[in-house]
């Protein structure tokens, strides 16, 4: 549907990205879902970079779905490059990953996420998580993001270190 929100899920596993997809068609939500299976192809689809270019084919989303622990970048990463980027500072983010740990909790919102969701046991409890999601994509009003222009290399995310369980400083 053209005039269904885009929703970018940034996610590295095969088995929860048919999970949301299925829990997304049995919620009815009938949102255009993009995915990207690592950080930098977050980075890269944001910022509309090598084969993301085409904004009618990969528009910008009106909400990000973050996995945490995902390679190359992880959701940190990525959502501390999001909100250095002025043009995309107003995206929102709703992380959604395995981590129940306080102190990833904190340090997503510390960056900025809009909401932290840790991901359901079973395929009903995702269906829930679907459904609450209308009230980002429905209820609650999106802002205005324009494409952001190239990015300086200044501006580029960190480079990838390599993966650990804690978090970044």
């Amino acid at each position: 549907m053209p005039n269904e929100p885009i929703i970018l899920l940034a996610e590295d596993r095969e088995d929860d990205i048919l999970l949301i997809r299925r829990a997304f068609e049995k919620a009815n939500l009938g949102n255009r879902l993009h995915v990207v299976r690592d950080g930098e192809q977050a980075v890269a689809y944001l910022s509309g970079q090598a084969e993301y270019a085409d904004r009618s084919r990969h528009p910008l989303p009106e909400l990000l779905l973050l996995d945490l622990k995902m390679p190359r970048l992880d959701g940190f990463e990525v959502l501390k490059w999001i909100r250095q980027q002025p043009a995309l500072n107003p995206l929102r983010v709703v992380v959604l990953t395995s981590s129940e740990q306080i102190r990833d909790v904190n340090l997503a919102y510390q960056l900025g996420a809009n909401s932290f969701l840790v991901k359901p046991p079973d395929f009903d409890h995702f269906v829930e998580v679907a459904q609450m999601l209308e009230y980002w994509l429905r209820m609650n009003l999106a802002p205005e993001l324009r494409p952001p222009r190239a990015i300086p290399s200044t501006q580029a995310p960190p480079p990838a270190r390599p993966s650990s369980s804690a978090p970044p400083p």
